[in-house]
């Protein structure tokens, strides 16, 4: 695909990249759709249960419980391919590394990812939509029998245009396969332009479909935010101070979301289902007490940029819901981690720029500009795709004015995480799973080697 013949090569790759666009935001908006309408659901039980708080917590602990069990047993014994956010397996299929298996990924993970998302974890809905969406596009390559290089970019543009439809973002879908992914995507004409209309045609078809069936597409999926406007050029230096906490914030993050992927690896059988029983019991009866501590962040985000939480409660929410966010992952359900990094952002964001307001009254007049750069800085400092970061928090809260205060915390934040060590989060999440799968392989082929031993003898 690196010659371009106009207009037919053209013409095709736009009528691909179209097809892979139309089936992604399909099944994007459905994918929503579900998790919405079992939430509804689990609310108008929590109404008709609130006068007993007893089956109100009895209820939600089961909810979750199940839900969570559930999603656990497609991913951990039939599809493991399917499990965590998938964005690493996406990655390992443009190099040539991992194996997308269309036809097992996608009812694993869209099953298994509205069931998670539906427990309550604090997981994202962007990591299934985006291996969805990359496995969409390896369909599409399959069924119209197109050839390797076909199948490269249209793997790339349905994970781009699955991040598209999981935050109404279509310019950070392109940006993501642009950035996150530059070392395994083909660079030409057709493959970007490929990407681009996935990402777009994804994007109005999900809003298109989202209104059709009477839904607010801005208030399920933007954040609810007053327009601010640039802090002064004076005040640019705090922002740096505030990205180089995050650079560290972010290097923290990586390192124990891989040990906590790897407590739950080493675990098994009963060892390992009572922790499960434990998280979901423990999730339920947070969704009772202290619901701002779990969940994807959607509803704590506006809360904390309206200042209905307190100055101390948001530092005590931010460290809960950062311990939540690792467990969560850990345990290898499907889901992302990009939502919930945004609402971690976003509660230690308001925080400093309260404190950083009262120190500074004359630079800060707006603490919640901090909030904004906050969302941008962890994403930035966890994937080590700024770019990514600063278009999609623009996207979704349509702050336009904040754009340099964001690309100076995300530089700040970017630098900070490489002077630490820091390494991209899916780079390390893709080794990972080669390792682990270097393993199974080498375990499979001694326990295939030892049975033959046994019979000859």
């Amino acid at each position: 695909m690196n010659k371009v013949h106009y207009p037919k090569d053209v013409l095709r790759s736009t009528v691909y990249g179209g097809i892979v666009g139309v089936l992604v935001g399909s099944l994007g908006a459905l994918f929503q759709l579900c998790i919405h309408w079992i939430l509804a659901g689990q609310q108008a039980a929590f109404t008709a249960l609130q006068d007993n708080l007893f089956l109100l917590c009895l209820f939600s602990m089961f909810f979750s419980s199940v839900f969570l069990i559930l999603s656990l047993v497609i991913v951990r014994h039939m599809v493991p391919e399917a499990s965590g956010s998938g964005v690493q397996e996406i990655e390992g299929a443009l190099e040539g590394v991992r194996e997308l298996r269309w036809w097992r990924v996608l009812p694993a993970k869209f099953i298994g990812g509205v069931m998670s998302l539906s427990s309550g974890l604090v997981l994202g809905r962007e990591g299934p939509t985006i291996q969805m969406g990359g496995a969409i596009g390896q369909l599409v390559k399959s069924v119209f029998r197109l050839n390797n290089d076909y199948a490269h970019v249209l793997i790339a543009a349905g994970a781009g245009a699955g991040l598209a439809t999981a935050f109404n973002a279509p310019l950070a879908g392109i940006l993501f396969v642009i950035e996150e992914m530059r070392r395994q995507f083909k660079y030409s004409f057709q493959s970007l332009q490929t990407v681009i209309v996935a990402c777009v045609v994804a994007d109005i078809l999900l809003e298109a479909l989202l209104q059709t069936g009477g839904y607010n597409i801005r208030q399920m999926m933007d954040i609810d935010m007053t327009a601010y406007n640039a802090p002064p050029l004076s005040s640019l230096w705090l922002f740096v101070v505030f990205g180089a906490i995050f650079g560290a914030l972010g290097v923290l993050f990586n390192k124990y979301l891989v040990h906590s992927l790897n407590f739950f690896a080493k675990r098994s059988g009963f060892d390992f289902w009572k922790w499960i029983i434990l998280i979901g019991t423990a999730t339920g009866l947070l969704i009772v007490f202290l619901p701002h501590v779990v969940g994807g962040g959607y509803k704590v985000m506006p809360d904390a940029l309206h200042g209905e939480i307190a100055l101390s409660a948001l530092i005590a929410l931010f460290i809960l819901r950062f311990v939540t966010t690792l467990v969560s992952y850990g345990t290898g359900v499907p889901g992302g981690i990009f939502a919930p990094m945004l609402a971690l952002g976003t509660i230690f964001g308001m925080f400093f720029g309260i404190v950083a307001h009262a120190l500074f009254p004359d630079l800060i007049t707006n603490p919640q500009v901090f909030a904004v750069a906050g969302m941008s800085a962890l994403f930035t400092a966890t994937v080590s795709a700024p770019l990514t970061g600063i278009v999609l928090v623009v996207e979704m809260t349509m702050n336009y004015a904040l754009i340099l205060p964001l690309i100076v915390t995300c530089f700040s934040a970017t630098i900070a995480a490489i002077f630490m060590g820091g390494s991209p989060i899916y780079t390390t999440l893709l080794s990972r799973t080669l390792v682990l799968a270097k393993r199974k392989r080498f375990y499979l082929s001694f326990k295939k080697d030892k049975k033959r031993k046994n019979r000859s003898l």
